[in-house]
């Protein structure tokens, strides 16, 4: 999930068997399952969109190899895997998905980047958002700002299939007030809200980002709350919250593996984009990603501004006894992945990764190796992710584009779309 609150259009031809090049600034039409394989070999191939090759001697190896070597470096460029759209949504983007497993989807719409009076909770459904659990809890009301969701980000669902959502409680423009900063859960089918925990100091800071969150139900009475602080600073940490007893804590916060890379740069939509922790050229931030192990023994986490995945003994994290000292030496590095706004795991314990600066999605399989899902230029900052056994899920949010980021000229362009894509389980 990132900090700061960012589709573009396939443009394509169908009659005679031809595909226009894709372009990014364009918008998205139709919201039926695209087979991006079919079009790789023709989307970029018109003439007035690149310059003109010239026609080799018969019998040139030279000219031969440089074709070769031009269509391989290609690939990386071109469509690929299948990605279905099922919503294609007006302002706000979402940011958060998690699907039940009755297959209903629910999203995310904060207000820390952009200011709405729409729900922050909704359901998705006939491809449109739907307010969720009701208008009064998503909208500015009278309710306790305790109660009210005021700017819900990351999102998941627990081993019963109950809904959780981090609420950062933050309005652009205004600083964090007391109560607004929580974890909340739900019961999908009641309605009924399971879980309200207000996050507060010294756990909660005035700089605080709570952004995304998992849930171990084999850890507590009632289970334990995983919650990744990237920070609207420079203060990143992991929050842990016991669900029986709302305790808190805070720990890792000058961690390695919890804070922003120095010296990191992003390519985004071609243009590379430098980490200044003091001038934010893209989204950035500390811890962001994070998902379980299918049995919920081990969480894995990335900062937003990284490349690495690192990994903890959830029954080390949720004894509140442990120290930072024991949590370091546990903290296992698993080596470099992409740039990730969000992970998420499949039941075969496949981790799967949104890969802004490849326009993919991305799976990093158990052996370490990773594969492409799916490749597409609409998969613009790839953000909120969700895995079940059939699909993976993905809000395409377009956050580099935000103005803050483009010297005052914000790029995004609605529809932001919501997708996903058809997986399987492993085949050995």
């Amino acid at each position: 999930m990132t900090r700061d609150s960012r589709v573009a259009k396939s443009e394509q031809n169908a009659s005679s068997g031809s595909a226009t090049p894709m372009r990014r600034r364009g918008l998205l039409g139709g919201a039926a399952a695209v087979p991006l394989a079919s079009i790789a070999m023709t989307a970029f191939a018109r003439a007035e969109d690149r310059p003109a090759a010239k026609t080799p001697e018969a019998g040139s190896q030279t000219e031969d190899k440089r074709a070769a070597d031009g269509a391989a470096m290609a690939q990386d460029m071109l469509p690929t895997g299948t990605m279905e759209v099922i919503g294609a949504l007006p302002d706000p983007g979402p940011s958060g998905i998690a699907v039940t497993p009755d297959n209903r989807v629910f999203l995310t719409f904060p207000r820390h980047a952009e200011d709405h009076n729409h729900p922050a909770l909704a359901e998705l459904i006939d491809g449109k958002a739907v307010a969720w659990p009701d208008e009064k809890t998503t909208r500015q009301s009278s309710l306790p700002i305790s109660q009210r969701l005021i700017s819900p980000h990351g999102m998941t669902t627990d081993a019963k299939g109950r809904l959780w959502l981090i609420d950062d409680g933050k309005i652009v423009g205004h600083p964090i007030p007391p109560g607004a900063a929580k974890i909340v859960g739900y019961d999908p089918g009641s309605r009924t809200r399971i879980a309200n925990i207000v996050l507060r100091p010294p756990v909660m800071l005035p700089d605080s980002h709570m952004n995304d969150l998992r849930v171990d139900l084999t850890h507590g009475e009632k289970g334990t709350v995983f919650v990744a602080d990237s920070s609207f600073g420079t203060s990143p940490g992991l929050v842990i919250a016991d669900v029986a007893s709302g305790r808190q804590r805070r720990v890792l916060t000058h961690h390695p593996s919890i804070l922003p890379e120095p010296g990191l740069v992003a390519v985004l939509e071609g243009k590379p984009r430098h980490y200044k922790a003091s001038h934010a050229q893209f989204p950035t931030g500390g811890v962001d990603s994070i998902t379980l192990s299918a049995d919920s023994s081990t969480l894995y986490y990335s900062p937003l501004t990284s490349r690495r995945l690192y990994s903890l003994p959830t029954a080390l994290l949720s004894d509140f006894s442990s120290t930072d000292q024991q949590l370091s030496e546990a903290v296992t590095d698993l080596g470099e992945k992409v740039l990730t706004d969000g992970l998420a795991t499949d039941p075969w314990n496949r981790i799967y990764l949104t890969a802004g600066e490849h326009d993919a999605i991305m799976r990093r399989n158990t052996d370490g190796s990773i594969d492409v899902i799916a490749r597409d230029q609409r998969i613009i900052w790839p953000d909120g992710i969700f895995a079940d056994k059939n699909y993976v899920y993905c809000v395409l949010g377009q956050w580099n584009r935000l103005a803050g980021f483009n010297d005052g000229h914000s790029l995004r362009q609605p529809p932001y779309l919501v997708v996903r894509c058809p997986i399987s389980p492993p085949t050995a």
